[in-house]
């Protein structure tokens, strides 16, 4: 059964003429009765009631018209979806990213691309790090913003800019005024952070083992605007990144610097090291690795 036999019969269950839509469809009337004949032999049943040079739509008839229109109409819903996808212009991108990277990564690069690309849409997901990798390791998402480095040699991660961190105290703190601070130097303090599956929490957990202790989390959320009103509140100091944290003194949270080597984050996309890519998955993938290194927002 063709799909074009299914738009031939739709025709003439519409008209019940085949002399009319042989015409209007610009095919011979033998094609279009073998057609039709065809259609009934796979079915079982005759279709149409036939009265001279006339034909009439019987109860089978309409029937099988109901659904050769929903056939039809759900093929041509796959061609338009597909041509879409193929056009690198106005497909749809499924595009992850951590939290913090909505207020100001995400917003910067999707205002710059919609400048070369304006018809390409985005389905936009923020979530923790390792959501973000593990959607996109299973497809669920096309690519992915997100940092530390995942594991795993199916993925590939392409590092964009590095982020520096910064050490969240409240006014009055003992470190407020101070223009940098080592993460040695907080191993009595008692900090707020995010939960362990963020990328953040796993950096802020290496810098201080590195530094030589364990951190002493007495409290963890899920955003980083939490964390700011958590230190407002004197419960304790974070590690977050600089950007959206201006060192401000005159504020109720002041940002220190930190200064040891690896405080920092780097920023990367991740996407599936192998299997196709839509052409305006790829396109936008190619265009924010070009991004690579630029400096931070």
């Amino acid at each position: 059964m063709e799909i074009r036999e299914l738009q031939w019969f739709a025709a003439l269950a519409e008209h019940e003429h085949v002399t009319l839509v042989s015409e209007r469809l610009n095919i011979s009337q033998p094609t279009l009765s073998r057609a039709i004949r065809r259609l009934e032999h796979r079915v079982g049943v005759p279709l149409f009631d036939r009265h001279q040079n006339r034909l009439r739509l019987n109860k089978y008839g309409e029937v099988f018209r109901a659904h050769a229109l929903r056939a039809i109409a759900e093929i041509e819903a796959a061609e338009q979806r597909i041509a879409t996808l193929v056009d690198p212009d106005s497909g749809t991108v499924a595009l992850g990213f951590l939290h913090s990277y909505g207020t100001w990564l995400v917003p910067e690069l999707l205002a710059e691309y919609r400048a070369i690309a304006p018809h390409t849409t985005f389905e936009l997901r923020g979530d923790a790090a390792d959501t973000v990798v593990d959607d996109v390791r299973h497809g669920r998402l096309d690519l992915g913003l997100t940092s530390p480095r995942p594991a795993g040699d199916e993925l590939e991660w392409t590092p964009l800019r590095d982020e520096p961190l910064c050490l969240l105290v409240p006014a009055g703190h003992r470190l407020a005024e101070r223009r940098r601070v080592r993460t040695a130097e907080l191993a009595e303090e008692s900090f707020v952070a995010l939960r362990p599956v963020f990328g953040l929490r796993q950096i802020a957990d290496r810098l201080c083992t590195a530094a030589g202790f364990i951190p002493r989390v007495t409290l963890e959320s899920t955003e980083l605007s939490t964390l700011r009103s958590l230190v407002a509140a004197g419960l304790g100091v974070a590690i977050v990144p600089i950007t959206g944290s201006p060192v401000d003194r005159r504020g109720p949270v002041v940002a220190v610097p930190l200064s040891d080597p690896g405080a920092m984050r780097t920023v990367g996309m991740v996407a599936p090291a192998s299997g196709s890519r839509s052409p305006v998955v790829r396109r936008f993938h190619d265009y924010v690795c070009s991004t690579a290194h630029a400096p931070y927002a």
